[in-house]
């Protein structure tokens, strides 16, 4: 499934605590109010060996595409109503492509092929198949979600925080100790095109500045030592 084209905005606080940080996301005039509960979020990242991935986020390549399996809830447990999810960037403009999976248990037993077997059973385009097939797990990282979204209905926020990366072992897919962020926090916010010039407003009035921020990048970073 294939979702609409939509802007994103990142910001990586790293010198705020989470309490002053929703401090001004209830303060800000776009009157942000919570919606569903907060859940933690378990994604597997995948890349190529090469981590082709990984270089055309750094180099900023127009246009990008990041594989991963989500889950919601306990990290090593069975991994309930999984999802692939094909992240694609054209520019400054980004969609999904989703695909459910069978649920599969987490555990050191958890292997590459197995992995692909489940994303090969979900996926029928032959394109999608052949770039699965050149995919390898790399990395497990693990956060608690928190949703909002304006009072107008037009710009999604979320607030990811308890931020933990685990590498993956390039024997099998056992997963290593973890290396925990314990004071980044991820602030991101999603549009359309249209309401580009009223996001410029509410960003101006949070205490941080925008950055060029990932999950994978910063999760790579921490756990191989690679480079932003």
């Amino acid at each position: 499934m294939e979702q609409e084209l939509r802007y994103e905005r990142k910001f990586y606080v790293t010198d705020l605590h989470l309490s002053e940080l929703m401090r001004s996301v209830h303060l800000n005039s776009a009157i942000f109010s919570e919606i569903y509960h907060q859940r933690q979020i378990n994604n597997i990242y995948f890349d190529s060996l090469g981590f082709d991935s990984y270089y055309d986020n750094v180099d900023g390549a127009t246009y990008r595409i990041k594989a991963r399996i989500r889950w919601y809830g306990n990290t090593f447990d069975i991994a309930q109503q999984p999802t692939l999810e094909f992240k694609i960037k054209k520019g400054l403009m980004g969609y999904k492509r989703n695909f459910k999976l069978q649920d599969f248990e987490i555990n050191s037993s958890l292997t590459k092929s197995i992995l692909q077997e489940k994303m090969l059973n979900a996926v029928k385009e032959d394109d999608l198949r052949l770039y699965i097939l050149n995919l390898h797990p790399v990395l497990l990282n693990v956060y608690t979600r928190k949703y909002f979204i304006s009072f107008d209905k037009l710009v999604r926020l979320t607030v990811d925080s308890n931020l933990h990366y685990y590498p993956i072992s390039s024997i099998g897919s056992g997963f290593l100790s973890s290396i925990n962020d314990d004071k980044g926090i991820v602030v991101e916010l999603k549009y359309d095109l249209e309401t580009e010039e009223r996001v410029n407003q509410l960003s101006a009035e949070f205490p941080f500045l925008m950055t060029k921020n990932s999950k994978y990048l910063q999760g790579l970073t921490r756990v191989l030592g690679m480079s932003i």
